[in-house]
């Protein structure tokens, strides 16, 4: 976007009735308090910024516990593309974060804005950073996690007493063995020191305040930072927004709307029996796959069983374009007991898996006090009434129940002093379904919330390429223009596969 186009949008904001941000005047940096982070190279899991843009990293000390200042410390790590405009076009830093809880910030930096507008690459340094617990900034381990790094894993929908007994006690196993690899620092693996890290991070770089893009988890986060440090927001994007709930109520929700996309993809499936063979309706595509999972449960090929089979559906679900691979995997395997195509990718294979897995297990349980033991069996019999093979694979926060360390209270999100926020959300989202940016906007005073409609992907803004949503965004980033009210967009539909006949 160039000035003269931004200014065309701006007063375009301004003569439908839009507010402007004011807190996003363009800012020089300020003089630090605290010592600034010395940039330097990057390690090698940070990907080469696209020339003639660069990425430098460095690494940022912080209490491990900020109410005792004096105590131990971790360093944070931290990276940083600069803004490609002049100096006259830079409107400061802004904090991205992928999701998770769990997922690593450092090579976002250049992932991520490697896809946002070009606008928005011209006015902000894109700051990137590994999360206390994640990546590079005090790893969290917590070592065999009560059997779920077994190769294969067990069946994780228990069916009968005696897999219930055995589901419940994995997770008992699962909680000690994060408290005793974890030690003081589990409870300190939190959403709430994090805010306090990601203020830090803004004191180091010299910024009065930040402007922030948080994806999934992330859109969490940055409730979080809003709610206790409201005047240090700049702008804030919360793309794909985590609900006000707590984390298992959260989980719940989302297991639910994981079945109600499944049917979906079963009916596209057998809407294009041609191209995947799996059967002409829904339920003909429901019994195959049904018959790939008992398959690999009874008889797991090379360590992958039925979790491993789950794991895949359940990152399958979340993102249109992963369909079809998955549905071509189903026919592999049907054809000739193969499980390439289902296997793992990274994060989800190798050490990073450990860390993410004990950092989304630590940070949920340190959020709030977890649900109580005697929901969970009712829960997982609730959830097998609605569907006889649910996906549990997103339930984390059930190890909270047995969870040592447990908190009186929720994190706080949001809040009336907080500034203008804009959401943004897909229509049928199943890993972070709209209703909970619904919610929380509630908690968010003058806020928009930008709907891609007719989608079915998690991740929209710079993601998802609808040029509604990105302008929108822009918008409101680079020139602090706040659409005068909801944003509808026409999302994609449905995809349809590679090799589809025309017609």
């Amino acid at each position: 976007m160039t000035p003269t186009t931004r200014r065309g949008a701006l007063l375009c904001a301004l003569a439908t009735g839009a507010t402007v941000l004011t807190p996003m005047a363009r800012t020089a940096p300020a003089a630090a308090s605290a010592p600034a982070i010395a940039f330097g190279p990057c390690p090698a899991s940070v990907p080469a910024a696209p020339p003639p843009d660069r990425v430098e990293c460095g690494t940022l000390r912080v209490p491990l516990d900020h109410r005792h200042p004096g105590g131990r410390h971790i360093d944070i790590a931290v990276s940083r593309v600069p803004a490609s405009g002049t100096p006259g076009e830079r409107r400061g830093v802004l904090l991205v974060n992928p999701g998770g809880p769990g997922g690593s910030g450092l090579p976002y930096a250049v992932t991520k804005r490697a896809k946002l507008p070009a606008s928005v690459r011209r006015s902000y340094d894109v700051i990137g950073f590994d999360p206390r617990g994640t990546g590079r900034s005090a790893p969290a381990d917590c070592g065999p996690m009560g059997g779920l790094f077994d190769s294969p894993g067990a069946d994780p929908v228990p069916r009968g007493r005696a897999a219930e007994r055995d589901h419940l006690a994995a997770l008992r196993r699962m909680a000690a063995d994060c408290a005793a690899a974890t030690g003081d620092a589990l409870p300190h693996l939190s959403t709430a020191e994090t805010v306090h890290d990601m203020d830090a991070i803004r004191t180091a770089l010299g910024e009065p305040r930040i402007a922030f893009l948080g994806v999934s988890y992330g859109s969490y986060l940055g409730a979080a930072y809003a709610a206790r440090y409201p005047r240090r927001v700049g702008a804030m994007v919360l793309d794909s927004v985590v609900g006000p709930w707590g984390w298992y109520d959260f989980d719940l929700r989302q297991s639910r709307a994981l079945l109600a996309q499944r049917e979906v993809l079963f009916d596209w499936v057998a809407r294009h029996h041609e191209r995947f063979g799996l059967g002409g309706t829904a339920a003909a595509v429901r019994a195959s796959y049904q018959r790939v999972r008992d398959g690999l449960a009874d008889r797991p090929v090379d360590g992958f069983g039925a979790a491993g089979f789950d794991r895949a559906v359940y990152r399958a679900l979340g993102r249109t374009e992963r369909w079809a691979p998955l549905a071509e995997a189903l026919r592999a395997y049907l054809r000739d007991g193969t499980v390439t195509g289902m296997r793992p990718t990274a994060p989800f294979d190798g050490a990073d898996s450990r860390t993410y897995e004990a950092a989304n297990r630590a940070v949920k349980c340190a959020d709030g006090p977890g649900p109580d033991p005697d929901r969970l069996l009712p829960d997982i019999r609730r959830l097998r009434r609605a569907d006889p093979q649910p996906v549990l694979t997103g339930v984390e926060a059930s190890v909270c129940a047995f969870w040592p360390h447990r908190p009186a209270r929720r994190t706080p999100l949001g809040g009336p002093d907080v500034p203008p926020v804009l959401l943004i959300a897909s229509e049928y989202d199943p890993v972070t379904p709209v209703e909970g940016a619904r919610k929380l906007r509630r908690t968010l005073p003058g806020s928009r919330l930008v709907t891609l409609y007719d989608d079915y992907s998690h991740g929209v803004f710079a993601s998802r390429g609808n040029a509604c949503v990105d302008a929108a965004a822009a918008a409101y980033l680079v020139d602090g223009a706040v659409p005068a009210a909801d944003v509808r967009c026409q999302g994609p539909g449905l995809p349809v596969p590679e090799g589809t006949p025309a017609g």
